[in-house]
């Protein structure tokens, strides 16, 4: 069973996470096996020190001369050189393979990102997705570049120094073997709730993320409505969550590394004595028991690296459950649904509900007739943004239906999608790269003079002529810097290029002043004549140019028709138009 954090991204299971690093290791298996081959040769290669000087002993001890001292002393000192090439060697195969290993888990990533419905994204919020694409796949990065490789030296000269107590003597090695249960006993009591602590801690860290990036990005709204001690509040809230649970791993880590450390001197202890009794009999040589005692003495270095790293692989097993997570979340519906019949959009029903909040729309009906311009208005708070993005297709309906062409739009897939319905909205982004790449994102093959003739018809033109490389200027960080109407514009430019049949506009003109809005709106009027254009606006102008005009009250739609008929009712609307031209209603 998948667990999830509080989230709502999911996280993978540690099977799934057991699975997905299998599959990463039969990708690159020639490289993983040349990095085993050559640790495994590092670690033969230091095991001729301590039994060499064991020899040594010995030979001193029954008279041998300082020939024989020198001729040992000389292998010992081409088994270190071997023992430290070899080491080099399998870390320099060990970090290209995990830079390989690395890129894939990126590039997986960022495909299972794109693949995610925009519903999905936006209820988790950026936080998480931003802290697993850097926090946690740059740990899981240190760990295939560094502790992996570094595990499996250390874990091939484990086997060998233990491996090697036991030819000396099998006696001596049950010792050394049975006086290392301390710390297989702390160790299995770590392991059973190290991994639950670092999920939590990589949770706590998204929620921290997430709400420092939300009050950022509505820093305007919170000091507009005198937001500030709640959002202060709620930061705390998820600071004081996530000093919690990292100081619960830090108690986890308290616990383990000091009873390691003390277990590391019980082997070595303990073969001593034993040792030194059956020198005592007879029953062994000095330098063997010298030898026995070197080569535990030895095993607290890589035994020390294994735990370390197994300290490690909890916290980066945590991040790449998190990271593979995204395998086991909704992916955006294939292209094969039905096509629509035509271009006609139905609301039929629609009732919508946000998490644990309150019902926002209360039975919606509309018909959207192909060609037509609807304007949607109303106060703040009716419900215009939700409806807006039901028939983008962004969130599915909790009852009733939207359709296109006889088609539920969240059915569609993600490019018949893009090419039937685009949400623009007053939020914007401008992408690292020159203004033809911001460009092409919606239509790859479009070819220069299209390109000058979107910019043309939202007004751009102009000003992008007037950088110093026209289409080919960079923009952003080390490039040229764009205001909110720049951006807003290119936003604009990019819908012209990907020609969607239904166009809906969420103040998509928010940034831009009253003139240049009303300006840029008609001009994509008339560059998307014949298709259908469905404009939230708050600017009546935009209402005044529409075929029709929709009243939204209180998740209801409680007027329906033309500007003129709309007026001459007296209702809502008239209400709206008289005041934001500062007159009175003919009743009043």
């Amino acid at each position: 069973m998948s667990e999830r954090t509080s989230g709502q991204l999911p996280i993978a299971a540690t099977a799934d996470v057991r699975q997905a690093a299998g599959r990463l290791l039969r990708a690159d298996r020639g490289a993983f096996a040349a990095v085993v081959g050559l640790n495994a040769l590092a670690a033969g290669a230091g095991l001729a020190g301590p039994w060499l000087l064991g020899r040594i002993i010995d030979d001193v001890r029954a008279g041998g001369g300082v020939r024989a001292v020198d001729r040992l002393a000389f292998w010992i000192l081409v088994c270190a050189l071997a023992q430290l090439l070899l080491a080099r060697w399998a870390r320099y195969v060990g970090h290209r393979f995990g830079e390989r290993t690395l890129a894939r888990v990126r590039e997986e990533f960022v495909d299972r990102t794109l693949a995610l419905p925009a519903s999905v994204v936006e209820r988790a919020g950026t936080g998480d997705l931003t802290a697993r694409g850097t926090a946690d796949v740059a740990t899981v990065g240190t760990t295939l570049r560094d502790s992996g490789p570094q595990l499996l030296i250390n874990g091939a000269e484990f086997l060998f120094l233990l491996g090697a107590v036991f030819v000396l003597d099998p006696l001596l090695g049950v010792v050394g073997l049975l006086c290392l249960v301390p710390i297989w006993c702390v160790l299995r009591w770590y392991l059973r709730r190290a991994r639950d602590g670092y999920l939590a801690e990589g949770a706590a860290t998204s929620d921290v993320a997430e709400i420092l990036a939300a009050t950022a990005a509505g820093a305007r709204t919170v000091e507009a409505l005198r937001l500030e001690d709640r959002r202060i509040a709620a930061s705390r809230e998820a600071l004081e969550t996530s000093r919690r649970t990292r100081f619960y791993t830090l108690y986890l880590r308290t616990v383990f590394f000091p009873v390691v450390e003390v277990s590391y001197l019980v082997p070595v202890a303990g073969v001593l004595v034993i040792g030194g009794v059956l020198h005592e009999r007879g029953a062994m040589s000095l330098g063997s028991v010298v030898a026995a005692a070197l080569y535990l003495r030895q095993l607290s270095e890589p035994l020390d690296q294994i735990l370390m790293r197994i300290e490690e692989l909890q916290s980066s097993g945590a991040s790449f459950a998190r990271v593979e997570g995204l395998a086991r979340a909704p992916r955006a519906t294939a292209g094969d649904a039905p096509l629509p019949a035509d271009d006609r959009i139905d609301v039929t029903g629609v009732r919508y509900t946000y998490g644990r909040g309150g019902e926002v729309l209360h039975g919606v009906d509309l018909t959207v007739r192909p060609g037509e311009r609807l304007a949607v208005v109303g106060p703040s708070g009716a419900g215009k943004t939700t409806l807006s993005r039901l028939l983008a297709g962004v969130d599915a309906p909790s009852e009733g239906t939207v359709t296109v062409g006889g088609v539920p739009v969240v059915g569609l897939g993600p490019e018949r999608l893009r090419r039937q319905v685009v949400l623009v909205t007053q939020e914007h982004h401008v992408f690292l790269g020159t203004v033809r790449d911001n460009l092409l994102i919606a239509e790859p093959a479009a070819r220069d003079e299209e390109l000058w003739a979107a910019l043309e018809a939202v007004g751009a033109a102009d000003w992008v002529r007037e950088l110093p490389e026209g289409l080919d200027t960079r923009l952003g960080d080390g490039g040229c810097r764009t205001d909110g109407p720049q951006a807003q514009q290119l936003a604009l430019a990019r819908v012209v290029l990907a020609d969607p049949h239904t166009l809906i506009l969420d103040e998509a003109t928010a940034l831009l002043d009253p003139t240049t809005a009303r300006h840029t709106e008609r001009a994509l009027a008339a560059v998307l004549e014949g298709r259908t254009v469905i404009a939230i606006a708050h600017r009546l102008h935009t209402a005044h140019d529409a075929d029709r005009v929709a009243v939204m009250e209180d998740g209801l739609l409680t007027e329906l028709g033309t500007h003129e008929e709309l007026v001459a009712a007296g209702g809502a609307y008239a209400a709206l138009w008289h005041s934001w031209h500062g007159e009175r209603p003919a009743s009043a």
